[in-house]
C-alpha cells in the first residue's frame, strides 16, 4: 500500500479551499441534482450533511463508471 504524504507545498488550507470549489460545482451540476432528488425518499440521505451527500454521489458514481 502506498503512503501518502502531505506536501508542505500545499497545506491544509489549500486542500480545504479546493474541495470547497470542487463541492460547490458538483452541487450546482445536473448529475448531482438528479441524484439527490432520487434519494429524496431516503430519509438518511436527507439527515447527512452536504460533504456527506456529495462524498455519497462522488462514490455511486464512480462505481457505476467502474461497473
Amino acid at each position: 500500500m502506498a503512503n501518502v504524504t502531505h506536501s508542505s507545498t500545499f497545506p491544509l488550507d489549500q486542500d480545504q479551499n479546493l474541495w470547497e470549489n470542487l463541492k460547490t460545482a458538483i452541487v450546482d451540476s445536473s448529475g448531482f441534482k438528479r441524484w439527490q432528488e432520487e434519494q429524496i425518499s431516503n430519509e438518511s440521505t436527507q439527515e447527512n450533511n452536504l460533504d456527506e451527500r456529495v462524498n455519497s454521489y462522488l462514490r455511486e458514481t464512480l462505481e457505476a463508471l467502474a461497473y
